[in-house]
């Protein structure tokens, strides 16, 4: 379990997938790869993504849970996905603008 606030950085220990939390508070089961993720730059890079959690993270996309709760910048591209408790996360839509004629 990793303490998730806005500005909080974390790495993947199975790829080089980096995140930046952008939206979410509170402790929170964050995985990449099927592995736990740990805060950036206190871990290293050990083993592969499960086959199951390899559908990759893409670069300056943002990651966030079905209730839109947590919402993760990717600032490195990895081979695993992202997930919260067991749940993968998907990229995040743009939201719609008001029309402003």
């Amino acid at each position: 379990m990793v303490e998730l606030k806005p500005g909080a950085r974390f790495q993947s220990t199975v790829c080089t997938t980096e995140v930046i939390v952008v939206k979410g508070a509170g402790e929170a089961d964050l995985t990449c790869g099927g592995a736990a993720m740990v805060a950036a730059g206190t871990g290293e890079v050990a083993g592969a993504p499960a086959a199951d959690a390899a559908e990759g993270t893409l670069l300056g996309k943002r990651y966030s849970d079905e209730a839109d709760t947590i919402e993760l910048l990717a600032t490195k591209a990895g081979d695993g996905s992202l997930g919260v408790g067991g749940s993968a996360l998907a990229v995040a839509q743009a939201k719609t603008l008001p029309a402003s004629d």
